[in-house]
């Protein structure tokens, strides 16, 4: 086998890539056409493909994909942290474009929970991923997951919420249009049901072939009485203290 040099670090390379700094080992001079198919076209194809395919899985299949993840399947998926921080911003984006084109007044609703939220939405959100991830791994015990990849399957969870909050958002937007509220109102509520029990829908898909139906409703009613009442717990101490 003819073996030659890696451009890039000077080792020995047999293969396609090489196995010291992982180049490719058909670097070639760089050509206009080249430039366009490879650095430019292929770079954007290669993010945009793995993006949406991981977006596709979780959305489908997010238990699975997670546990994947976790199992050391992890080529195939864009990093979900920064899908997830694509996800806020899109978000964040989306959701001042509602509050624009609704002109809704957010001082006007005289809570200081719907202020502190709509303040600092991002760190709001990101409490989801500790409050999921902890008391799955009570809840859940008998899967033998550690809390760090627990913490994986409530990125997944949250991202799919992330998902329907910005989806919700931009048909808000549409409801503002008096012809497409009643449609945008009907949308809205499957919506916020969805992103509701996403969570529930990922660990039935993970944990499936651990627990008997039964074993699997009655932890996810325990899992939801506990998240609900954190999320109440913090909200009932943001309108008393904050």
């Amino acid at each position: 086998m003819n073996k030659k040099r890696c451009l890039n670090c000077g080792h020995s390379v047999s293969d396609e890539y090489c196995a010291h700094c992982g180049q490719k080992s058909d670097t070639a001079r760089i050509t206009p056409v080249l430039f366009i198919k490879n650095d430019v076209l292929g770079s954007i194809w290669h993010v945009e493909a793995r993006f949406l395919n991981t977006l596709k899985e979780i959305l489908i299949r997010p238990g699975i994909t997670a546990t994947n993840y976790i199992s050391g399947k992890r080529i195939r998926y864009y990093n979900f942290i920064s899908l997830l921080l694509i996800l806020f911003g899109f978000n964040v984006i989306a959701f001042h474009l509602f509050i624009n084109t609704a002109k809704i007044d957010l001082q006007a609703e005289n809570s200081k929970t719907i202020d502190f939220f709509s303040k600092y939405s991002k760190a709001t959100l990101l409490f989801l991923i500790p409050v999921l991830a902890c008391n799955a791994w009570i809840v859940f015990r008998k899967i033998k997951f550690n809390l760090a990849e627990h913490f994986v399957i409530a990125t997944v969870s949250l991202i799919g919420i992330l998902v329907f909050f910005l989806t919700d958002d931009l048909i808000s937007i549409m409801g503002t249009y008096k012809p497409l509220s009643g449609i945008s109102d009907g949308i809205d509520w499957v919506l916020e049901t969805a992103f509701v029990f996403f969570p529930a829908f990922a660990y039935i898909n993970a944990f499936r072939k651990n627990y008997s139906w039964a074993g699997l409703a009655w932890r996810l009613l325990v899992f939801y009485i506990l998240v609900l009442s954190e999320i109440l717990a913090v909200m009932l101490f943001i309108e008393k203290f904050l």
